[in-house]
């Protein structure tokens, strides 16, 4: 028997002396995807134009590290590799900026699924879900920082033409691989300074949120998500999409909501959100990335947050109805290997939920036995989580932790450092 498989006996004894059967928590696991955002492998360039760099409507990306994927080639072969070192399968989660336009400029109202037939060929020899996004930031028709509920009815129209478009590229993505894909809205719009008039851009945006959802899809192949933010660069002072606008948007239409962990106050966490909003929508999107001080979209890491990110998952009962998706960007380290650490670092805090005696904690908070409940969660810190990890990665054929990093120096040294 293997080193690691005694010490994961061992720790599952230690676990089912609380009732928690650890083969279960990690059969359980393996069926939750998790959806890997593409923008992290080159820094939000996307691939409308050779060399693009798109900047602009709450989007900045700080560093400088070597090995950026510089085409579409380049972007799956980063993204494979991450995959060949994360446990379980997953999603990819596309912009519209990632197109394949074989040289010809395509503008964004008039992208169509031949774009993207590539992506989903990809995706289906990968076996990966896949969800999409359209692009309302870094056009000449967003300069202003306004979009959908911009004034000119023109501008307007063309970014309605876009949300169109991308409704039916992720139906047709959702069709052809078998599992629903997400699209979901973000627009940047808003304003640097106070404005005098907060009501009519936002009267705006739920008529062109309504053009662009007009026509119905089967939710067994597409569902359509709104996501709200704070602020972003160049609209500190009033953002149209605030969390209320779309709480009461995906409420009276019944679409997802998008919670993104860096879209709130410093002090406000998404973490204590699921349950309410869940009360009242039909699913839940999550965004999850680390904001420091601002949404500035740090690597995930072990923390707190997403620790209680991953309990409210389990814990609500109501995994179906939550989707996971990640969002950051850092260029100022390994790119590959900041989707590597994200990643395990979310599939980790799910993990450490479903090993928890759930039905044990909530006997004793109905009991109003808060000391045991305290006690037990405190507990539950010290419990061996490490070695049922480490037998979950071996059992998905990936290195366990200190083990992968060496074959991403190796890529580092072999691919990434020839891209100049």
């Amino acid at each position: 028997m293997k080193d690691f498989e005694k010490i994961y006996d061992s720790a599952c004894n230690r676990y089912s002396e609380l009732g928690v059967d650890t083969d279960e928590a990690i059969k359980r696991l393996g069926y939750i995807p998790i959806s890997l955002h593409c923008w992290q492998g080159d820094d939000v360039g996307g691939f409308e134009t050779a060399g693009a760099e798109l900047s602009g409507g709450g989007i900045q990306t700080t560093g400088n590290y070597p090995g950026k994927a510089r085409t579409i080639e380049e972007l799956r072969s980063d993204i494979e590799k991450a995959l060949s070192l994360i446990p379980g399968r997953h999603r990819l989660n596309l912009h519209a900026c990632y197109l394949e336009n074989h040289g010809k400029f395509v503008d964004r109202n008039e992208i169509t699924i031949n774009n993207f037939q590539g992506w989903i060929d990809w995706a289906k020899a990968n076996n990966l879900g896949m969800d999409f996004n359209p692009t309302y930031f870094s056009h000449e028709k967003s300069a202003d920082g306004f979009t959908l509920s911009h004034a000119d009815k023109s501008i307007r129209d063309f970014w309605i033409e876009h949300g169109i478009a991308c409704r039916k590229i992720g139906a047709e993505m959702g069709k052809q691989l078998g599992s629903p894909a997400i699209t979901n809205f973000w627009i940047p719009d808003g304003y640097k300074d106070i404005p005098i008039d907060r009501w009519n851009p936002r009267e705006r945006l739920i008529d062109s949120l309504d053009r662009i959802f007009a026509e119905t899809f089967d939710p067994s192949i597409h569902l359509d998500s709104v996501e709200s933010k704070l602020f972003g660069i160049g609209a500190e002072s009033y953002t149209v999409g605030s969390h209320e606008f779309y709480m009461g948007y995906a409420v009276s239409r019944q679409k997802l909501l998008c919670l993104d962990a860096g879209h709130f106050h410093p002090t406000e966490v998404i973490s204590d959100k699921i349950s309410s909003v869940l009360m009242y929508i039909p699913g839940l999107l999550l965004h999850v990335s680390r904001p420091v001080r601002w949404d500035s979209d740090h690597v995930v890491i072990l923390n707190d947050e997403l620790f209680a990110i991953a309990k409210e998952i389990v814990h609500s009962g109501q995994m179906n109805k939550i989707h996971i998706g990640l969002d950051f960007f850092d260029a100022s380290i390994n790119r590959i290997a900041a989707w590597i650490i994200g990643t395990r670092n979310m599939i980790k805090a799910l993990l450490f939920a479903l090993l928890e005696p759930v039905d044990t904690l909530r006997k004793f908070e109905s009991d109003g036995d808060y000391t045991s409940r305290l006690a037990m969660l405190e507990d539950l810190k010290t419990l061996p989580f490490g070695a049922v990890w480490d037998y979950y990665c071996e059992k998905s054929g990936v290195p366990s932790d200190t083990l992968w990093l060496k074959q991403i120096k190796e890529y580092e040294k072999n691919i990434l450092s020839k891209r100049i």
